[in-house]
């Protein structure tokens, strides 16, 4: 803590409430909601925008997706969505297929899943769906056209 901190603390007239307010991070929320026409998308465009903090609002509307970007708390705004419009609305489920070792496990492939995408799983119950064995990376990596003795028997 340096010397003007501390002269600041020892004048602060703020009736001790809190002596350092916590700054909300410049981030990039994702949520889904579902958009069938211009009207729902310009009135979950007019809920996010009144919001403080927001900088930028992105829509796709065939993904039913919503990016803001701000000073803004996800929780907040799913629940702004949810309120201002009357649609559900919850944070982007989906990651790149790519990402994710075994795209089609159960419990991870989604069919409502835009083109591309995956559900994002995090539980213990589906991970060891999601994760190749030892013995499953040998033999998948064996004959692969990276591995130059794969077959030396041709």
């Amino acid at each position: 803590m340096g010397a003007l901190d501390h002269i600041s603390d020892l004048f602060d007239c703020s009736n001790g409430s809190s002596k350092h307010k916590k700054r909300k991070q410049l981030q990039t929320v994702e949520v889904k909601v579902k958009m069938d026409c211009e009207g729902c998308e310009r009135k979950v465009r007019k809920a996010v925008e009144g919001m403080k903090g927001v900088n930028q609002v992105d829509i796709e509307r065939k993904a039913n997706k919503v990016t803001v970007s701000g000073y803004v708390e996800p929780s907040k705004v799913v629940a702004r969505i949810a309120h201002r419009t009357g649609k559900r609305a919850e944070i982007w489920p989906y990651v790149p297929y790519d990402v994710v070792e075994h795209p089609y496990a159960p419990g991870v492939y989604d069919k409502k899943a835009p083109s591309g995408y995956v559900r994002n799983i995090d539980d213990p119950q589906y991970s060891h769906l999601t994760r190749a064995s030892s013995t499953e990376v040998r033999y998948t990596t064996a004959f692969s056209d990276e591995n130059p003795t794969a077959c030396a028997v041709m």
